[in-house]
């Protein structure tokens, strides 16, 4: 008999801005949204809830915000309630995170603000010419090691 595998990967940006809460235990959970682009020529998305237990949702506290973008590895897991207002059977299904990778900087793209410039090397460099050599066999006795 084959065992059940319940894995999920996706790739996309946060709708929103975490959310924290704390359980009656003391665990913290960070939960969030993703849209992930159908790749289509429609331009439509699909919307996934995602929660962040502990550690994990820490992180995730501390450094993502809307627009980022995000690879999450995780399971599916379905909540299935009684509406109290209508009395309906209502279910929804949420990414439970194992993983989240951030894969852009803190303002989206490279990391760099909109109103920043353009990241550079803080040591300055002169241009470089390379002059042409000799196809001549090298001397070793040159060579100081």
């Amino acid at each position: 008999m084959a065992k059940s595998i319940n894995q999920v990967i996706l790739m996309g940006r946060l709708t929103r801005d975490p959310e924290q809460r704390t359980t009656t235990t003391g665990k913290t959970i960070a939960s969030f949204s993703i849209a992930v682009d159908r790749g289509g020529q429609d331009d439509a998305a699909d919307f996934f809830d995602v929660t962040a237990w502990e550690k994990l949702g820490e992180l995730v506290m501390q450094y993502l915000g809307k627009g980022r973008r995000v690879l999450v590895q995780g399971r599916l897991r379905q909540d299935s309630w009684d509406d109290k207002e209508t009395g309906k059977k209502r279910s929804r299904v949420e990414v439970t995170a194992t993983d989240v990778t951030f894969l852009d900087g803190p303002n989206g793209g490279d990391g760099a603000s909109e109103n920043s410039a353009p990241r550079t090397n803080a040591r300055k460099t002169d241009d470089v010419v390379i002059e042409d050599i000799e196809d001549k066999p090298i001397d070793l006795s040159e060579i100081p090691f």
